[in-house]
């Protein structure tokens, strides 16, 4: 395997592993704050995340490469707001997308074409990721600081989600 995209590899694995640490503190912060809706929506992203580093800890293995398991970070577990919450959530997506993209670049580059075609899977599901977080920001945004939206935007967060992955 090329060194320098198993580099780039390895950072991802650590990438996807940050937003999964990320994600499991924010659903517990929503969780304390009696957000259950939000936090079965972050508790469910956390589990993708690990998912996602999990395919890439394989592929790397099956490629003959050297998986490194980086520490991490303490994440950010306190919030002042939903929207404040749902702010990071898009920030967190949009800069893994950056580092896809950056791996892609790089695939080209050395014309690793098994590794670009590997891939590509990130690239869609990271298209649906921003979409979501994009869109549960744009109703938080709407809905202010109403209580009552809050309470409904947490009822019917799983069900804007999905209606947001799956469009008719």
């Amino acid at each position: 395997m090329n060194k320098v995209i198993e580099q780039l590899l390895n950072n991802q694995v650590k990438f996807e592993a940050k937003a999964s640490m990320q994600y499991l503190a924010m659903a517990s912060w929503a969780d304390a704050k009696g957000y259950n809706g939000v936090s079965d929506f972050f508790y469910a992203q956390s589990e993708e995340e690990r998912v996602h580093m999990i395919k890439l800890v394989k592929f790397i293995n099956e490629r003959s490469g050297n998986v490194i398991i980086s520490n991490l970070e303490k994440p950010k577990s306190d919030y002042n707001s939903l929207n404040e919450l749902f702010e990071a959530f898009l920030k967190s997506e949009m800069f893994v997308t950056q580092q896809i993209n950056h791996v892609i670049y790089e695939c080209l580059q050395n014309k690793d074409y098994n590794v670009h075609n590997f891939m590509q899977w990130y690239v869609t599901e990271q298209l649906e990721e921003e979409a979501v977080a994009r869109t549960l920001l744009d109703k938080l945004n709407i809905i202010g600081e109403d209580k009552s939206g809050h309470y409904l935007f947490d009822r019917d967060i799983n069900t804007i989600a999905q209606a947001n992955k799956n469009p008719q």
